[in-house]
């Protein structure tokens, strides 16, 4: 017999991780109020030595669990919007190139070939010295880099779902083209993207980490996981927790996402599933 896909452990371990960090996020608004307080003379304080700082401090006595709970969500943000930016530009793109073909088609295309053949760190030094980095320039860096990723695969599948029977039968009885991308089309293709999404939100959220980390990304006075290891990479002898920590919620969140998606990618494509 089939076992349910919900009692999958991918499944289970995906959203259970991302149950929980979510939910540390989403509450460390209440939770830890004072995020930014300073307190010299508490610096350094090492993990699980003091109830009141139970994952150790920073160089300027910052509590570490309440940056790495605050500093999740910038990261959840820019790797959740990003996303959703790339698939509403990506998805619009490769239904106008798959679906008219011809001279759009051609403009697309081309423009995808020639941002791919720009390397990601060449993109980016160059997109944040003309603009500057912040929170909301690096979300239109990655929707900018990253929508062509959508645009092949929506034209891909709609090169061939507008050849089936479907859509030519509703072509023939005068349905009008809108009608047929967005009531036919649309919903047939959007198994593939909506894994892509899955994978594509762990994938920027390492790179918002990578850009803080190098100083291209959002500003440094606001707490991120990016901008944390970038802080404690001078202290990895001496206080090892204050990279470890964002570095291993950036791990599990990643992890989360990245199962979730293989789930997804399994549950939507029959011809992937096993039985077991």
């Amino acid at each position: 017999m089939t076992k349910s896909r919900f009692n999958s452990l991918e499944f289970i371990l995906g959203a259970g991780l991302l149950l929980v960090i979510c939910g540390v996020v989403l509450s460390s608004g209440w939770v830890f109020p004072n995020v930014g307080k300073i307190d010299l003379m508490a610096r350094l304080v090492a993990p699980f030595t003091r109830a009141d700082h139970i994952l150790g401090t920073d160089p300027l006595g910052r509590d570490v669990l309440a940056r790495v709970a605050a500093g999740g969500w910038i990261s959840l943000q820019v790797g959740f919007v990003s996303v959703l930016g790339s698939v509403v530009v990506g998805v619009a793109m490769g239904l106008i190139a798959g679906y008219y073909r011809g001279f759009w088609d051609m403009l697309v295309m081309r423009f995808a070939d020639v941002q791919l053949a720009l390397p990601f760190i060449l993109l980016a030094i160059t997109f944040i010295a003309i603009i500057g980095g912040s929170l909301t320039n690096t979300i239109i860096l990655l929707i900018v880099s990253q929508w062509v990723q959508y645009a092949r695969l929506v034209r891909a599948q709609v090169l061939a779902l507008r050849e089936r029977e479907f859509v030519l039968s509703a072509r023939a009885i005068g349905v009008k083209n809108r009608h047929i991308i967005l009531r036919h089309i649309l919903p047939n293709l959007l198994g593939p993207v909506i894994v892509l999404m899955t994978l594509n939100v762990a994938n920027n959220i390492l790179l918002e980490s990578s850009l803080t980390f190098l100083g291209l990304g959002v500003d440094p006075t606001i707490p991120s996981w990016g901008g944390m290891l970038a802080d404690g990479r001078t202290y990895l002898q001496t206080a090892w927790w204050v990279s470890v920590f964002p570095g291993l919620a950036i791990l599990l969140t990643v992890l989360g996402l990245n199962l979730l998606g293989d789930w997804l990618r399994d549950t939507l494509d029959p011809t992937g599933r096993t039985n077991r």
